[in-house]
């Protein structure tokens, strides 16, 4: 048994040895070339030869094309955003990223009210539909009622078809 494990030994040794060495001895004669890449501008006159050109980027017929819905900003509709600005006036305004469609509230209590309330608002898509506007309520005890944000997203939904009106008598 250890006569077996010796000559196993010294087979894995000499493998090593064999492989190990294979690389010192081919090649020394002739040295590498640098690789040469071509600079970024030949490369950019290349891609503007293979597209050819293009052609004008609008003609005369566009004006015919459809065009985007005038109350959206980015991915957010204008109207829901500004309603629930318009809404939730008494809460201060701690962030806000109209392409995202988020508005993020500290506390604020509303006039006549003894509560404090925070929202977190989510517009997520551009059509003025209940299902675009997403409201989080909260209090320094935790949740709010469901029926309470209802309300609330209800009254935003409101002002929203108001403002909309609003814009379309101009």
């Amino acid at each position: 048994m250890t006569m077996s494990r010796i000559l196993v030994g010294t087979s894995l040794v000499a493998i090593m040895l064999v492989t190990s060495g294979c690389g010192a001895f081919g090649g020394k004669g002739k040295p590498r070339q640098p690789v040469e890449t071509p600079s970024a501008e030949e490369i950019f006159k290349e891609l503007d030869a293979e597209k050819g050109d293009a052609g004008p980027e609008s003609t005369i017929w566009d004006i015919f094309k459809k065009r985007e819905d005038p109350g959206r900003v980015g991915a957010v509709n204008r109207y829901l955003w500004n309603s629930s600005l318009d809404v939730l006036d008494f809460l201060p305004v701690e962030t806000i990223d109209p392409f995202s469609g988020v508005i993020t509230t500290g506390y604020g209590t509303p006039p006549g009210g003894g509560r404090a309330y925070r929202a977190t608002i989510l517009i997520s898509d551009p059509a003025l539909d209940a299902r675009s506007l997403n409201l989080a309520l909260h209090t320094r005890s935790g949740p709010v009622d469901p029926a309470t944000v209802r309300a609330i997203e209800d009254a935003i939904l409101t002002r929203a078809r108001q403002l909309r009106k609003e814009d379309s008598r101009f």
